[in-house]
């Protein structure tokens, strides 16, 4: 599943063709994502000049002069810039056109994103609830440990709870605890404001490094421009189970924590 990181690329790659565009048209092939796309949003978007592309944790805002299309890409979608003219392929469910000749299109094999539009995006119900972003002044070392105060759930399910802060999914949860060298499954009420520190500034600059390499290519990703990510030739501990840690040459574990895989050094890791 496309993570903070992927978003964010997305959205740098694709902002520079949409700001200050006009929409021409809005063709949806098919409504059936994660939740229906509106039946009218061709009427509400099309004629409109785009106004911003911003991120809010996982999630792309595509702020129109009136209203704003709030797009997610699941667990496969991508948004690409082709031209106009380019015969949609399998899976391409929508196209954006611009007057420039070019159209967003949006592909999604499972069909688990969404795009929907709200007149007031941050108070929409997928958004309004949702913790800080890491990469501002909001996150830090002292809001974790505040937050897990007496929190007996282990501590890397705490930080990818987007209540706690946003966009910190499996990938970068496993590789900011190995990095802070805390151990995924340790009780998150149990761990120091010390640690936490460490943590929060992990969780910062393996994001924003990642960000910069253009994410991580999993199975399918692509940034806008259709480039894939890098970061996964850096992964030290995701999708590396049985192999030896690139720190002390133990051999990596793997445990689920809140029905995810979980990744860790048992001898860097305490």
């Amino acid at each position: 599943m496309p993570e903070l990181p992927e978003v964010e690329t997305t959205r740098r790659g694709i902002a520079p063709h949409l700001l200050g565009q006009r929409v021409s048209q809005v063709l949806v092939r098919e409504r059936r994502l994660r939740w229906p796309i509106p039946g009218d949003l061709d009427v509400r978007l099309s004629g409109q000049r785009i106004q911003a592309v911003e991120r809010r944790a996982k999630y792309l805002l595509v702020q129109a002069e009136v209203g704003c299309l709030i797009a997610h890409l699941g667990m496969s979608g991508s948004l690409r810039l082709v031209d106009a003219a380019t015969p949609a392929g399998l899976h391409e469910h929508v196209d954006i056109v611009l007057e420039s000749g070019q159209a967003l299109r949006y592909h999604d094999p499972r069909r688990f994103g969404a795009m929907l539009w709200s007149l007031a995006p941050l108070e929409h119900e997928l958004l309004s609830r949702l913790g800080p972003e890491p990469l501002t002044d909001a996150f830090d070392g002292e809001r974790l440990y505040q937050l897990s105060r007496g929190r007996r759930m282990a501590v890397k399910p705490f930080i990818m709870d987007n209540a706690v802060v946003v966009g910190v999914g499996n990938i970068y949860a496993s590789e900011a605890l190995f990095a802070a060298g805390i151990d995924p499954r340790r009780e998150a009420g149990s761990i120091s404001r010390a640690r936490y520190r460490v943590l929060a500034s992990e969780i910062k600059r393996i994001l924003a490094y990642a960000i910069e390499r253009g994410g991580t290519t999993l199975r399918d990703f692509v940034g806008g421009d259709g480039k894939p990510g890098y970061f996964q030739q850096e992964l030290f501990v995701y999708g590396r189970s049985g192999e030896a840690c690139h720190q002390c040459a133990g051999i990596l574990r793997e445990v689920r924590l809140g029905q995810r895989a979980s990744v860790f050094c048992a001898r860097c890791q305490r």
